[in-house]
């Protein structure tokens, strides 16, 4: 969910009490979301932890460092920006904060029992999905390749596991349109997590415990494998359809999976499960029309 701000926040002078929040995010559009959001329900924001990926890729390090230039630009006056090194370094960086709260959206890392106690209440967590379904990191992601019709968003209290804690607030029925548009699905997440994530925070001030997942229901979306970047004709038309939609959140850093079309190498960006304009494909259990793509050069497999 990555975005760019035109401009720096403007400081809100409005907050006269409520919680001391710390935001952790990934992303400039979660930080943002987070901040707005806090602010307007009269809570007090001191800190910004940025959750970058830990994994060592130079293309990951070089988007990690853009976002942070991003964020510098997008922090209000007075409000510190940290980056710690390690998952266990945010105990350390935290301790000085008096920080009632954590509030995370978008956090790569399996934070520590001490870090998840820096805060006086503890840590909430904004999950895009319908826990206890796709717990992990690219929930969305994983609702389309499924085919759901719908997704929701789940805010819960952050344990030593991921996405596993019991839920505040959660609302699904945010449709996903088969002709996938992401900036609209993320506008819709947005308000879905603008519209429960102050009465969350109510919730988790007044030490509500929250309500447990169901274990028997859960289930766990990691990254994405290698392999599906690479378009496989001997599956269904569906499977490749959803696919396609999938890479429509850049995925792999990509607009769209590689194929062989006619001997040459394409990157499919749109596709069609009924009659269509554009080239008729085979897959495993029927046609599938490919409405839109471009020439490419895949990696070695």
């Amino acid at each position: 969910m990555e975005g760019a701000l035109s401009g720096g926040i403007e400081e809100s002078t409005s907050v006269t009490n409520g919680l001391r929040v710390v935001l952790v995010s990934f992303a400039v559009s979660g930080f943002r979301l987070l901040y707005e959001t806090c602010v307007q329900a009269g809570h007090t924001p001191v800190a910004f932890v940025h959750a970058r990926s830990l994994r060592q890729q130079r293309a990951t390090s070089r988007r990690s460092a853009e976002t942070m230039a991003d964020i510098g630009l997008a922090l209000p006056p007075g409000m510190d920006l940290l980056l710690p090194g390690t998952a266990g370094g945010v105990a350390k960086a935290l301790a000085g904060y008096q920080a009632d709260l954590i509030v995370v959206y978008g956090c790569p890392w399996k934070l520590t029992r001490e870090g998840l106690r820096t805060a006086r209440l503890g840590a909430i967590n904004v999950h895009t999905s319908l826990l206890p379904r796709y717990r992990g990191p690219i929930p969305v992601h994983w609702a389309v390749r499924n085919g759901d019709p719908e997704t929701g968003v789940s805010i819960h209290w952050m344990d030593e596991e991921f996405d596993s804690g019991n839920i505040l607030a959660q609302k699904g029925g945010i449709q996903i349109q088969d002709d996938l548009v992401t900036e609209r699905l993320w506008r819709e997440i947005d308000e879905a997590i603008a519209e429960l994530l102050p009465g969350a925070i109510e919730l988790a001030a007044a030490g509500a415990e929250g309500e447990p997942q169901d274990e028997a229901g859960a289930d766990y979306g990691s990254w994405m494998e290698p392999d599906f970047m690479f378009v496989d004709w001997r599956r269904g038309a569906r499977e490749i359809h959803n696919q396609v939609r999938v890479f429509r959140f850049g995925l792999f850093g990509q607009r769209g999976p590689f194929a062989r079309i006619d001997g040459e190498w394409m990157t499919l960006l749109r596709t069609a499960l009924a009659p269509a304009d554009g080239v008729e494909m085979t897959c495993g259990d029927g046609p599938i029309w490919i409405t839109e793509m471009t020439p490419a050069i895949p990696p070695d497999r």
